[in-house]
């Protein structure tokens, strides 16, 4: 009840406007304070921001994931680290980095690439994405071009040649 009595007046000049309201007017008119959501602000800490500014820097290939590539602890982490097995990416470029050892990293990463979610995968300091986007870059051959492009991939070895 209170609810219903609420919302009715706090949109009442809306609904019924003594004057013709241009288009859009009303979205535009302040609510009652007790109507407004709060805004959440989180800036990044400079320490938690040079700390992952170095660990992207710290290899060509950077995945931030929940476990570690030998035992990933989600399905999304597990999925990442296949793709970039199944691409060919020379473990010497690569290094990942445990979020679940840091609640800071775990935070910061989120708002440092302004994307919500865990696993995230860094090529040559470059924001790529999350699973889903790894997955259909996978899809397409996008991955693997960039992965050529960067030279991130293990060297095919040479054939030898056929003594004849």
């Amino acid at each position: 009840m209170f609810t219903r009595v609420a919302i009715s007046s706090a949109f009442k000049h809306c609904s019924r406007p003594s004057r013709p309201l241009a288009p859009f007017q009303c979205l535009n008119q302040q609510l009652p304070s007790r109507f407004t959501p709060p805004i959440q602000v989180r800036l990044l800490s400079t320490e938690v921001k040079a700390a992952i500014d170095k660990a992207v820097g710290s290899a060509p290939v950077v995945l931030f994931m929940k476990g570690t590539p030998e035992t990933p602890q989600c399905g999304f982490s597990r999925a990442s680290i296949q793709i970039l097995g199944l691409q060919g990416v020379d473990p010497q470029k690569f290094t990942a980095f445990n979020v679940l050892e840091d609640e800071s990293l775990r935070q910061g990463i989120k708002e440092y690439s302004e994307w919500p979610t865990i696993p995230q995968l860094y090529i040559e300091k470059e924001f790529v994405g999350g699973c889903d986007i790894l997955m259909q870059m996978h899809q397409n051959g996008e991955l693997s071009k960039i992965l050529e492009e960067k030279g991130v991939l293990v060297a095919a070895e040479p054939e030898p040649e056929k003594v004849t």
